[in-house]
């Protein structure tokens, strides 16, 4: 049975992320394909949809006819309960296939702390957990994203992992997969002898690892001659592979819920303590053509309000500013934000303000990552106090109200001076800020150093738990106070984290205990239990301290010597000696130091310089408008899955489906503009509707006329436009007066129960909800309720009369029903009745 069906599910946190079905996405005839290909994200809905590498390789994927590529993400922790009860397997968002049908399953690691999650998904598709464990019959379980440059404390769960990019190395496993599948002789083993042929493709089981009587690794040895180490897979022309358009918009509110366009990746700076600096190496600049190509197709194709420019630096993008100017005049007069993932402060600050709030003020955030020059100089960062200052004074000057700040302790040689500069220079920063300004004007957010794989600072030890929690307090303590928030990353999650990314294969064996314990979703505060950790690090007699507060010796073997990220280990060195002496290494645009990623290959820095590249496009052509506008009341259904997205999930819904239809809507003015669209009730989650009623305004111009084929075009099923009817400009927004529902229940009615609440003058209940308890009178919000069969009643209430209690709350007090027919109470809205 379908779990939408089920009487439990609209009671699931957030039921809308395991509907599927929203726009853009890709349901293939499972008939007409050769190898499909379950796109695994270990975390919830709203953080995977967010990852742009998902977005990628989705398309990818799925424009070749002979290959489906469909999603799945961790079920929440009360819908996993509800799937394991009930022995209901975990399955794809696409086709509703369970995980175990698939060919491939892909998981995307995005960091250390999802590890217990990919065993919850393994286990909820009924697919052993260990590479050695599964046969021909299983799918190929496979990973790839940064958490693989060390892959080696999973390693044995997965058949095969890709190190690197992944656009070409996917549909290269796919390729060989095909290949396989259609030679029914050929066993696994010769697959993944295959696979192990590919660029950026590791085969743990390949690999075997001896430790000596200290637990230091011995050797690392290739069991498959000629395969003793893996180069990462890179895509040296991003424009190779053409960004998305098409993206899938979802119907719950994301993480980072807008378009986004990755701009560049890799990054030049060379900060001595990012990972991501050094893996994705060299820098890659995408067109900006391609750019504003993806950005106009992407908003008409989605639309989504706000556009985000992702890299590792976006303000480092060669032609920026004029990119940036020529975005926001093709898209300012869509009412669309433009904001970047991440900016230096030695940034084009000011003149990146200038265009941002030409729409509305996005969020800034910067990262100083440590308050003090020594400091600065010893991570190679690479920025000054004054800079610093700066940005911040322009910031304030052009009129945002808060900056967000990000800064790390436990950076290696970091003292307690240290500490002090971060809250000065914060303190400095705060009242740069408009002095009339109550709130806070700043959030600074502490987050604990850890050390990584193919870093400078791979070799030194991570700070102490206590240590790190007396750190954070050292800060928090000092900048208490109305104007600066402090927030940080819990120190818990940190060791954990820091465990796991330089650890060894020993350690599978410790998440599978802690698994089996109860450990999820640890990288949410709420969850992360550290006792049931030490207990499984304690039950296979492995000391965490072994990996976290241990100096490693420079000539010592690591977990991931035998992973080729493309810096070479010896530049990795002299950049650690170098921050011992505080010394700075330049900018890769500036000067080559000669890491090892580039080389004779093809593989080199792609940068796009200048404003020349505008030279060729068209200039954008405003809309036109006579300064009026129109009004349209909307009539439509709210049905099968469509009943469990929420007020606010329904109205961004129709907001986008606006934009995508070319329909141009009014905006409301002030700080944070918002599209006047108003309903005429917000209809309960579990609730489905034959007629619900919204108003719009839309300028009056070329494309005010409002057709309803071509907006039903662009809504999910269960939601159609009935018909749509121009109103008054002057007229009252639709105000409901009576609603009537048709209720059916698992059981039967007593006659007897409506007989008697009707023949009341008054009946008082309760109302619980998260500000607290409210009493209702019952009777008269119910203007009549009648039984139509044993099983089948309608109610009709009236609004606007006070506080009023739901449909179902009303059926479960008059009829005391218990909780098992209340989960299973199926309600119709039948009518609307409006003033």
């Amino acid at each position: 049975m379908d779990i939408f069906d089920q009487p439990w599910f609209s009671k699931i946190v957030r039921p809308s992320r395991y509907l599927g079905g929203e726009i853009n996405s890709i349901k293939k005839d499972r008939g007409q394909v050769e190898v499909s290909i379950a796109l695994a994200f270990p975390d919830v809905y709203e953080i995977g949809m967010s990852h742009s590498g998902l977005k990628i390789l989705y398309q990818i994927l799925n424009a070749q006819n002979w290959l489906a590529g469909e999603r799945v993400f961790a079920p929440w922790v009360d819908l996993e309960t509800e799937l394991r009860t009930r022995n209901i397997p975990l399955t794809s968002l696409e086709s509703g296939r369970p995980l175990s049908e698939f060919d491939i399953v892909g998981f995307s690691l995005q960091h250390e702390l999802c590890y217990t999650n990919i065993l919850s998904m393994l286990d909820l598709a009924h697919v052993p957990f260990l590479s050695e464990q599964r046969g021909s019959d299983d799918p190929l379980i496979i990973a790839g994203g940064p958490a693989c440059f060390n892959p080696e404390p999973v390693a044995k769960i997965f058949d095969a992992m890709v190190i690197g990019d992944g656009e070409e190395a996917a549909l290269s496993i796919c390729r060989t997969v095909r290949e396989w599948k259609r030679d029914a002789r050929k066993s696994k083993g010769e697959l993944l002898r295959e696979l192990s042929k590919l660029r950026g493709i590791y085969i743990p089981s390949f690999f075997e690892v001896e430790y000596d009587t200290k637990g230091l690794i011995r050797s690392v040895k290739g069991l498959d001659k000629g395969y003793t180490a893996v180069e990462k897979a890179i895509v040296p022309d991003l424009d190779s592979y053409p960004f998305p358009s098409q993206q899938i918009v979802p119907f719950t509110e994301l993480v980072h819920d807008r378009f986004t366009i990755e701009i560049s990746r890799g990054c030049s700076r060379g900060c001595r303590f990012c990972q991501a600096g050094m893996i994705y190496r060299p820098v890659r600049e995408r067109h900006p053509l391609e750019i504003l190509r993806a950005a106009e197709c992407g908003l008409n194709e989605t639309g989504f309000e706000d556009l985000s420019l992702l890299s590792l630096s976006s303000g480092d993008y060669s032609c920026v500013i004029p990119l940036l100017k020529e975005l926001m005049a093709r898209i300012a007069d869509r009412h669309v934000a433009v904001s970047f993932s991440s900016l230096r402060m030695d940034s084009a600050v000011s003149e990146l303000m200038k265009e941002i709030k030409k729409v509305r003020k996005t969020s800034f955030t910067v990262a100083p990552e440590t308050g003090s020059q020594r400091l600065r100089d010893i991570i190679n960062k690479g920025l000054t106090d004054d800079q610093i200052l700066e940005a911040a004074r322009q910031i304030y000057e052009g009129g945002w109200n808060l900056i967000k700040l990000y800064f790390m302790i436990g950076l290696p040689y970091e003292q307690d001076s240290d500490l002090m500069a971060i809250v000065e220079l914060s303190k400095k920063i705060s009242r740069l800020a408009p002095q009339g300004r109550k709130k806070q004007v700043l959030n600074v957010s502490v987050a604990c150093f850890v050390p990584k794989a193919h870093t400078p600072f791979q070799w030194m030890p991570q700070l102490g738990l206590e240590e790190s929690k007396r750190r954070i307090n050292f800060i928090r303590e000092r900048l208490a106070g109305r104007r600066v928030k402090v927030k940080w990353n819990r120190p818990e999650a940190s060791w954990l984290e820091g465990i796991f990314s330089r650890g060894d294969r020993r350690l599978t064996e410790v998440v599978v205990e802690a698994w089996n314990n109860g450990a999820r979703f640890d990288s949410w505060t709420e969850h992360l239990n550290v006792d049931i950790w030490r207990k499984a690090f304690q039950s296979h007699g492995l000391d965490p301290d072994f990996y976290l507060l241990r100096h490693r010796d420079p000539d010592e073997i690591m977990p991931w010597d035998h992973i080729k990220p493309g810096v070479c280990k010896e530049f990795l060195a002299q950049e650690w000696q170098k921050a011992l002496e505080g010394e700075k290494t330049p900018d890769c645009r500036e000067h080559c130091s000669s890491c090892g990623a580039c080389d004779d290959r093809g593989i080199s820095p792609v940068l796009f310089n200048g404003s020349h590249w505008f030279d060729e496009t068209v200039a954008a052509q405003p809309k036109q408008s006579t300064g009026t506008f129109k009004r349209y009341r909307l009539h439509f259904t709210k049905l099968e899955k469509a009943q469990y997205l929420s007020h606010l999930e329904l109205s961004r819904l129709f907001i986008r489906a606006f934009g995508r239809a070319g329909l141009d809507l009014v905006y409301s003015g002030g700080y944070h503009p918002m599209p006047k669209v108003s309903f005429a009730t917000a209809l309960p989650v579990g609730i489905e509707s034959l007629s619900e009623v919204m108003d719009i305004h839309v300028k009056d111009g070329e494309k005010a006329t409002l057709s309803t084929e071509r907006l039903n075009g662009e809504l999910p099923s269960g939601i159609r436009v009935l018909f749509t009817e121009e109103v008054s400009i002057g007229s009252s927004p639709p105000q409901i007066k009576e609603s009537h529902f048709h209720i059916t229940i698992n059981g039967s009615f007593k006659k007897e129960d409506l007989d008697r609440f009707l023949k009341l003058n008054s009946y008082v209940a309760v109302k619980k909800n998260r500000k607290g308890e409210r009493t209702v009178d019952i009777r008269s919000q119910v203007k009549e309720i009648r039984l139509v069969s044993p099983d089948e009643l309608e109610l009709v209430v009236r609004h606007g009369r006070g506080p009023e209690m739901k449909p179902t709350e009303i059926i479960k007090e008059i009829c005391a029903l218990p909780e098992n027919q209340v989960a299973g109470m199926k309600i119709l809205k039948t009518k609307g009745v409006f003033l």
